[in-house]
């Protein structure tokens, strides 16, 4: 089962948060920070109300996004987020 994202919406795999700290020291659950980090699964089209726009990233970038946005999803044990392409706010390049 894939997850196809619609109109102006990706796919993003969550990161996992970090356990450890710099320093070594092992963070709790509740201590973890919420990951903002993802890499890109799946892009939709790119249009929105009938006019296309500009899908300004690609399957397998690793990106930055807004905390809170998105919809948050779970197959087969795997979590993803469905945001829309304006709560992407950069993408990692090396």
């Amino acid at each position: 089962m894939k997850i196809k994202p619609l109109g102006d919406r990706v796919v993003l795999k969550k990161v996992e948060a970090e356990e450890k700290t710099a320093s070594g020291i092992i963070l709790t659950g509740a201590a973890k920070e919420v990951p903002q980090f993802a890499e890109v699964v799946a892009v939709g089209s790119g249009t929105v109300d009938g006019k296309e726009i500009n899908m300004e990233v690609n399957v397998g970038d690793h990106v930055i996004y807004n905390r809170y946005a998105g919809t948050e999803v779970k197959l087969k044990n795997e979590e993803f987020i469905v945001i829309k392409i304006e709560d992407i706010v950069g993408v990692l390049e090396d």
